[in-house]
């Protein structure tokens, strides 16, 4: 059930383990990065093109409310495990962000136990892409204003949220998806979607050399990164499973939103906040949402909220 890229993280945090000279040139990297940001919003805009979006207004603004607050929730208990204001920012990201890897194997999930999921369920993962990353990256910008002790510029803050590379790639993405649709993007189908695997698997690679060489910096969070990578996900299930019941979701769409709640993204999260806010501890980051989020989700996750949303559905 675990995804194929998945290794190839592996094999970079291997590499760095036992000091391969394995590494990327910084401009593939910063191709790479483009590539998926754009990638992943062009997908998420095709979703949103085949939608009714008028009918489902609702249903999209309590969404990215709910990826926006995340974030916020999460970063004063964060901060509770002394991680510093930049680092709870970007680590609260990855969790208000949403892992489509397993989204795709709650899909699975769900048809194994005969519950139906709503036809907009791909349109969530759109949804929620963004919001947690903006503020994430609004929370980093304060709390490093803080840090200078001077007031934040409003102003530029804004601009660097609204229109930091990272942001305006995706949202940039997700509008071109929505507005072409998927017969618009056909041209470019054989570049940005068919080959979007292979492209993630090298950006994991790149992801795995990095958290495998601050391996040493992650040591001193040990007990904070398996409180976060396994308390999160159970927390934040909770609120997906409400905010589903409070939408009117049926079983398989309260165990879906539960299931995306408690994911972490490991692909669009680390892209934005690796430009965004490259201050952040990486490997941080990326142990808590791959190395122990997504594991955790996959084998023992998804099946409790599943078994939640059955207990709490009406």
């Amino acid at each position: 059930m675990i995804d194929v890229v998945v290794f190839f993280f592996l094999l970079g945090l291997f590499a760095r383990l036992v000091r391969s000279e394995l590494k990327l040139p910084e401009a593939l990297y910063e191709t790479l990065s483009i590539y998926l940001l754009l990638a992943i919003g062009l997908k998420g805009g095709i979703e949103l093109s085949k939608q009714p979006l008028a009918t489902l207004a609702p249903e999209v603004a309590a969404l990215a409310a709910m990826g926006f607050l995340i974030p916020v929730g999460l970063y004063p208990l964060l901060r509770l495990l002394r991680l510093s204001g930049v680092d709870a920012a970007a680590l609260g990201a990855h969790y208000g962000s949403v892992s489509v890897v397993t989204f795709a194997v709650a899909q699975t999930a769900l048809a194994r136990a005969n519950l139906p999921l709503e036809a907009q369920a791909p349109l969530w993962v759109a949804v929620l892409e963004a919001p947690g990353l903006l503020a994430g990256i609004l929370l980093a910008r304060l709390s490093a204003a803080r840090d200078a002790s001077g007031p934040p510029r409003w102003g530029e803050l804004a601009h660097d949220v609204l229109f930091g590379k990272s942001v305006l790639l995706l949202v940039g993405g997700i509008v071109i998806g929505a507005v072409a649709g998927e017969a618009g993007t056909a041209p470019i189908k054989a570049v940005f979607i068919d080959p979007f695997k292979g492209v993630l698997a090298l950006f994991l690679l790149e992801l795995g050399l990095v958290a495998g060489g601050r391996l040493g910096d992650v040591r001193r969070f040990g007990f904070a990164v398996l409180l976060v990578g396994i308390g999160a996900p159970l927390l934040l299930s909770g609120v997906g499973a409400a905010t589903g019941l409070l939408l009117g979701l049926g079983t398989g769409g309260v165990a879906m939103l539960a299931t995306l709640a408690a994911s972490a993204s490991y692909i669009a999260a680390p892209t934005a906040m690796r430009i965004a806010v490259p201050q952040a501890n990486a490997a941080l980051s990326i142990t808590a949402a791959l190395g122990i989020t997504f594991p955790f989700n996959i084998v023992i996750g998804i099946p409790l909220y599943i078994e939640l949303a059955r207990r709490l559905h009406p």
